[in-house]
């Protein structure tokens, strides 16, 4: 018996797929209240609440002007959020086209500038999805990133639909073959490649965090070697860690010290932007503009640096399949990564 029009609607699951991410000034204006959110953030500075609200005012006052200098070398703001939008927008369309009995919608979620989680969650409440998955456009868990996102929503969504939260996914295939397919066809463009030194660039973190269980950095690592044993030939590589501040002891080494160790052994450098998916002042600024004039001076022949994955139709696939694998799963919270190796941040120990 041929199923009516309505009935064919009913069984069509509305599905609301929120993409997080950092968030960045629009204009100089913006400059000093997104800093200010970002050290407000008690993930960020762990200290009790009106203690750190004076740090983040404190902080956010003395770097604003330096900081609106690095935003004036993009026009003055942040091109993240028209890269977010890029991404959903990709998504949506794939979703749309290769899955039958979802209607998804995908939403943006800033963590500390417009559009902000709590305003986006007003947007979903209204859609009335059947099921929210949470996507962070960080592969790798940190407390610092994913977990910061999962509470904004936690605490601002007061709607009954089921939640699936998307962990982490660098151990996800795709995401894996996008980074290794871009550096083998950057690689074959190098007249000597054998004189380049593959720096993975993530961003860093200080080490107080690490310890407390945050599994940022193994994920990282573990990442990177997928993504070196997919490469069709050996490349010699290195991980290291940017975007350094204060006095604490940082996880390293450090991009800035690989950069002009590569230069003092006479090596070239192939830098992969390996945390960050998506174009913002620590692409375009700290490793474009900075990290290139560093390497100059250090003596580096060559500095080559990959694009963000952005709109890759094979990240784009990656993201794809976290949702469907979080739509087609009884778990709550989903991650690629081995949870024997799990850690105290894991939403699945918190729901335990």
């Amino acid at each position: 018996m041929k199923r009516s029009n309505s009935e064919a609607v009913a069984h069509i699951k509305r599905v609301a797929v929120l993409l997080f991410n950092l968030g960045g000034p629009k204009n100089p204006e913006d400059v000093q209240g997104f800093l200010y959110n970002l050290f407000a953030d008690k993930n960020i500075i762990n200290l009790p609440f009106g203690l750190r609200q004076g740090v983040a005012s404190l902080i956010s006052s003395r770097r604003a002007e330096l900081a609106k200098k690095n935003y004036a070398y993009m026009g003055g703001g942040s091109p993240i959020l028209k890269e977010t939008q890029a991404q959903a927008d990709a998504l949506e369309a794939y979703i749309a086209a290769n899955t039958k009995g979802i209607e998804a919608k995908v939403f943006i979620g800033m963590r500390y500038w417009h559009p902000f989680v709590e305003a986006t969650v007003k947007e979903i409440e209204s859609y009335a999805p059947d099921e929210i998955v949470l996507l962070p456009l960080y592969p790798q868990f940190s407390s610092t990133t994913t977990l910061s996102s999962f509470q904004a929503f936690q605490k601002a969504y007061k709607g009954r639909a089921p939640i699936k939260q998307i962990c982490c996914y660098s151990d996800n295939d795709h995401f894996i073959k996008a980074h290794a397919d871009a550096i083998a066809a950057k690689i074959k463009t190098l007249k000597n490649p054998q004189d380049y030194r593959l720096l993975f660039s993530a961003h860093g973190l200080p080490e107080s965090i690490i310890a407390r269980g945050d599994p940022y950095k193994e994920q990282v690592e573990s990442g990177v070697a997928r993504i070196m044993a997919s490469l069709p030939t050996p490349v010699e590589h290195t991980i290291c860690y940017q975007s350094r501040v204060g006095p604490m002891k940082w996880i390293g080494p450090s991009t800035d010290a690989t950069i002009e160790k590569a230069g003092k052994e006479g090596k070239s450098i192939l830098l992969v932007p390996i945390a960050f998916v998506s174009e913002h002042i620590e692409t375009l600024v700290e490793l474009d503009i900075e990290y290139a004039h560093l390497a100059a001076g250090a003596g580096v022949k060559d500095y080559v640096r990959l694009p963000a994955l952005g709109v890759n139709p094979t990240f784009i696939k990656a993201l794809n399949d976290e949702v469907l694998k979080a739509l087609g799963s009884t778990d709550t919270v989903i991650g690629d990564h081995d949870c024997a190796k799990c850690h105290k941040f894991c939403p699945k120990r918190k729901m335990a």
